[in-house]
């Protein structure tokens, strides 16, 4: 009898166990195992996923936004540099110089040669301007060009290809101690620059030949009409 009470203890205690196991596997509602956790759909991330932050590669992370990186692209300048066929920095034509321009200079008709007109020519492809007063020098000096007379230009001297600009030259009057030359030195001014061009020697046209120079010599502004130059000139005392 001990044997049979002690087969059935381990059957009943085998039928227990198979019961529980039965129990911890019942299927839920859904048709899962009840107890366990549902499978996440296809291609969304668990919870314990979802939560866990990505830590972001060496490499992006030095990788700027593409709004960020648009932004901090240099964008185009709008006015020109200043060089042949470009403008300065508040969109004027650039300034001329002396390989931009052939200069031609004249007497007025009954004169007496007292005046000078210069006559500047754009002879390149491009416009260029002619700021304020050109600087002339006679002899041999270089430091001192002469002064302007009062004589503020009609329009910005602008001159396109072939286009001409003025300038008059007050040389002497009556009764002054003169110097007589055949040429004469010539700069002109760049605003955008701090310094101006260095001077060039210009010789006087064939019709000309010298000019006499008295104590006092006087120039005019840059005009692009010739009326007004002369209009300055002879009035100058």
């Amino acid at each position: 009898m001990r044997a049979a009470r002690t087969s059935w203890k381990t059957y009943a205690l085998g039928a227990a166990a198979v019961a529980a196991m039965l129990s911890a596997t019942a299927c839920g509602p859904d048709g899962t195992e009840d107890g366990a956790a549902s499978p996440a759909p296809s291609g969304t991330a668990s919870a314990s996923e979802s939560v866990k932050p990505t830590a972001p590669s060496p490499s992006d992370s030095a990788k700027p936004s593409a709004s960020a990186s648009e932004s901090a692209k240099p964008k185009p300048s709008a006015t020109g540099s200043g060089k042949p066929g470009g403008g300065d920095s508040k969109g004027r034509a650039r300034a001329c110089a002396d390989q931009d321009l052939s200069i031609d200079t004249s007497y007025w008709a009954h004169d007496s040669g007292q005046h000078l007109l210069i006559t500047a020519t754009n002879a390149t492809d491009t416009p260029c301007t002619l700021y304020a007063y050109p600087f002339l020098y006679f002899g041999q000096e270089t430091e001192n060009p002469l002064p302007p007379m009062e004589s503020p230009p009609k329009a910005v001297a602008t001159i396109g290809p072939k286009q001409k600009a003025y300038a008059g030259v007050k040389l002497f009057l009556g009764g002054e101690k003169t110097d007589t030359y055949e040429s004469f030195g010539i700069a002109y001014k760049d605003p955008s620059s701090s310094t101006d061009g260095a001077a060039i020697d210009v010789s006087l046209s064939d019709d000309v030949r010298f000019v006499t120079v008295g104590q006092n010599p006087s120039v005019t502004f840059w005009n692009l009409d010739r009326r007004e130059v002369e209009k300055f000139v002879f009035k100058a005392r």
